[in-house]
């Protein structure tokens, strides 16, 4: 059953904290997940949220402040000091986790904590980690893996396999490599029971493996897994050499963090944001794409300003109607592209799918149209009036599905993240579109 914070519980952590009554906390809080707890944290004020987390031993600790959310991470650590940061911190998280950490610290920090690590391996990896951009396979992945040489003997892997995992909490595979360090393949453990101690490992490991570059950026790692349906991927560098894995664990917070993106680019939300954020950085993010939806207002008044409408005051009436439906079927376009960008599957020429969308454009502009111009004949318009707003409505359809496809393809193409094409981009410039296209088709069948 899964853990249901309340504003309760909180009040009861709250009281045993005044009270000084650890023992009655750690009581309430031992069946709880360290993400729970960590909820728990992210709930309390400074003061009682460094107090709780300090009732914990240093796994707990470590484990918990992992899953604390940044601000909140990053108070406590600037509470703690760097021998503690070393000592309790550092050597109970995995090294991705535990230069994430590190990297997050101010400057000055960073270099303090490292000396402080009295593992100089385990701080050389961190380090090496460190030198990875964040956002790819190799500032993702870890360090920690099973790894056995081609030329060992099963009965030597298992000597070492025991060894490595001791610094491991899931073995999730046994990566073979050869006197470079150039990962080979991988070790099923099913072979390593079922066959002779002295058989060499490289008459029994499997060749083919899926491994990505540490070069390679956190979007693609997570494509890859998705595709070949991996639950970890080992990172090598140009030459093939083991350098770590990515975990899906890891993964995850790749996707989320990208689908979040996407969604407020596609929101007019020009940089990632969070609800608690300071109003100065909350305007900063949305006001940009407002002030183009101002500028596209002012050009859409602009159109309208273009041609007499006094002669057939009945078309201001379908004005939303037009802009509407432009907006929404570019919308719509952009949407599927941006998803099948995302998924890599595009696989079809520019000019075969924009074909493709002209056809469904074409099938669902001609049926609102028909639909549109039978309901305003029954609501007694002139079938000139009807006629010119559903060729209007057909023509804007089409050609707002042509542009929702046609600009994030080009957008991909110059390597400009398609997400901005969705929302307030494409709703702005089919307004202008469209209503050009009414008033224009108005003025030839209408006159005015």
């Amino acid at each position: 059953m899964s853990f249901e914070l309340t504003k309760e519980f909180i009040r009861s952590v709250e009281n045993y904290i005044n009270e000084g009554n650890w023992k009655k906390l750690l009581e309430e809080t031992a069946n709880l997940h360290p993400v729970d707890i960590a909820d728990v944290i992210n709930e309390l004020d400074e003061d009682h949220a460094l107090a709780m987390y300090k009732v914990y031993n240093q796994e707990q600790a470590a484990e918990i402040l992992i899953e604390l959310d940044p601000e909140v991470q990053e108070d406590l650590v600037a509470k703690l000091s760097n021998e503690e940061i070393a000592s309790e911190l550092i050597d109970n998280l995995d090294s991705d986790d535990a230069a994430d950490l590190i990297g997050n610290l101010p400057e000055e920090r960073k270099s303090e904590v490292i000396t402080q690590i009295e593992d100089l391996e385990q701080a050389k990896q961190i380090v090496d980690l460190l030198n990875y951009p964040e956002d790819t396979a190799g500032g993702l992945m870890a360090k920690e893996l099973v790894k056995v040489n081609h030329n060992w003997s099963v009965m030597q892997c298992v000597r070492e396999m025991r060894r490595q995992a001791e610094d491991i909490d899931e073995v999730h595979a046994v990566y073979v490599v050869d006197d470079e360090n150039r990962l080979l393949g991988t070790l099923s453990l099913k072979k390593l029971l079922t066959t002779s101690t002295r058989t060499p490992v490289k008459e029994i490991f499997k060749p083919k493996v899926q491994s990505v570059k540490a070069s390679l950026e956190g979007e693609e790692v997570a494509y890859v897994m998705q595709k070949y349906d991996l639950v970890v991927v080992p990172v090598v560098d140009d030459l093939g050499r083991l350098l770590g894995r990515v975990t899906f664990d890891d993964i995850v917070d790749v996707i989320k963090e990208e689908a979040d993106r996407d969604y407020q680019l596609a929101s007019g939300i020009s940089e990632s944001v969070e609800s608690d954020d300071s109003i100065l950085r909350l305007t900063r993010a949305r006001l940009p794409w407002l002030l183009i939806g101002l500028v596209g207002g002012v050009l859409v008044a602009q159109i309208i300003g273009l041609f007499d409408i006094r002669e057939n005051l009945e078309m201001a009436l379908f004005i939303p109607l037009i802009a509407a439906m432009g907006g929404n079927v570019g919308v719509q376009s952009s949407a599927i592209i941006v998803q099948a960008l995302a998924n890599k599957s595009v696989n079809m020429p520019v000019w075969t799918r924009l074909t493709k969308e002209l056809g469904v454009s074409l099938l669902n502009g001609f049926v609102c149209s028909v639909i549109l111009f039978f309901g305003c004949w029954v609501m007694g318009y002139h079938p000139d009036m009807s006629f010119t707003i559903s060729l209007s409505l057909l023509i804007v359809i089409v050609l707002a599905a042509l542009f929702g496809t046609f600009v994030p393809l080009t957008l991909d193409r110059f390597n400009i993240d398609p997400a901005v094409a969705t929302g307030p981009f494409i709703t702005t410039a089919n307004d202008m579109l469209g209503l050009f296209i009414y008033f224009t088709i108005g003025k030839m069948i209408l006159g005015g």
